[in-house]
């Protein structure tokens, strides 16, 4: 036995040193492919990670701690009601506005909160195709007809694809259910409209903070876009509240912590990014020095991104060396 394992570590050595022997340095496709990788991995780091995946692993955690466990087994549990379970999945990222990589700290929260994997990944895969703004700029540029199929089809595909997941992995989820993986615990929580103001909170922080610019200069959009930031600091300035009335965070800390943000949105206007990342590590530092759910909070959002940040960037570098950047 003890052979067969030291036979299998050999061969991976050896397979190891012919890939590295053999690599095809020196070659225009192959040195061009390595150079795409990580130039698309910098494009990916710039505009996806601080304003799309912070906020989306922040959410999640929050959905770990705050959200009623019963709740979720009741509506996307693998006991609930399937049509009831699928069709709350396949049509929630419609208010969410998240991107496929935004979307993915989502699924892992509902699916650890007890979520089926048949309903976790039909929201999973419907929510970057179904979310409002995506589904407006189709109809906009494409028409109302593939508006219209755009969201028909996501919220068919989703529920076909989740019932397939589902079907495949059966016999795991089946083990769960004997092992009472899927009992949800008796919570006190809160007031939902408290726990919903919270969330729509950050959510307004993650859809404002990434509006992008429209075409036309002018109407509704651009408006918006053009008030993006202020939008996001009345979402923030909101969040901060809800925290310190509703979650016992507190209010010196908050005052503190937002020292900072108004010094870097002081030196640096015209660079929100900056004033941004600064809320988010003070953010982290509120969160991590407080007690209770604070805390917990936290910790739950760091074990998301310790999850899910490097199988993204190893996916990225793949995604760069095969494809390359668009347009390259």
């Amino acid at each position: 036995m003890e052979w067969k394992n030291e036979w299998k570590k050999l061969m991976l050595i050896i397979v190891v040193f012919l890939i590295t022997y053999y690599l095809p340095v020196g070659m225009k496709r192959f040195d061009n492919a390595i150079l795409e990788a990580f130039h698309l991995a910098k494009w990916y780091a710039r505009e996806h990670v601080l304003l799309c995946l912070v906020p989306a692993f922040f959410i999640a955690g929050a959905i770990g701690v705050f959200v009623s466990q019963s709740a979720v087994m009741k509506y996307l549990g693998p006991k609930a009601n399937k049509a009831l379970a699928y069709g709350v999945a396949s049509v929630s990222g419609t208010i969410l506005a998240v991107c496929s990589c935004t979307v993915l700290p989502l699924f892992s929260g509902i699916y650890r909160m007890g979520a089926g994997l048949g309903p976790a990944t039909s929201f999973l895969y419907s929510g970057p195709a179904i979310n409002i703004l995506a589904i407006v700029m189709t109809a906009r540029i494409l028409g109302p007809e593939l508006g219209i199929a755009r969201a028909v089809g996501a919220i068919i595909f989703a529920v076909i694809i989740g019932l397939l997941m589902h079907l495949i992995f059966k016999d795991d989820e089946d083990e769960k259910k004997r092992n009472g993986m899927f009992v949800a615990t008796e919570e006190e929580g809160r007031p939902l409209y408290q726990t919903a103001l919270y969330f729509v909170s950050m959510v307004a922080i993650l859809v404002f903070a990434n509006f992008g610019k429209p075409q036309d200069a002018t109407g509704l959009w651009a408006n918006i876009y053009n008030m993006k930031w202020m939008l996001t600091s009345i979402s923030a300035i909101l969040m901060s509240i809800i925290l310190v009335i509703w979650f016992k965070i507190k209010l010196v800390k908050m005052v503190i912590t937002s020292i900072p943000v108004v010094a870097s949105w002081y030196f640096y206007p015209e660079n929100p990014l900056v004033v941004f990342t600064v809320g988010s590590i003070g953010l982290s530092i509120l969160l991590f020095t407080n007690d209770g759910e604070g805390r917990e909070w936290f910790d739950s959002s760091w074990e998301f991104a310790k999850q899910i940040l490097p199988l993204l960037l190893f996916g990225v570098l793949v995604a760069g060396a095969l494809l390359g950047r668009v347009g390259h």
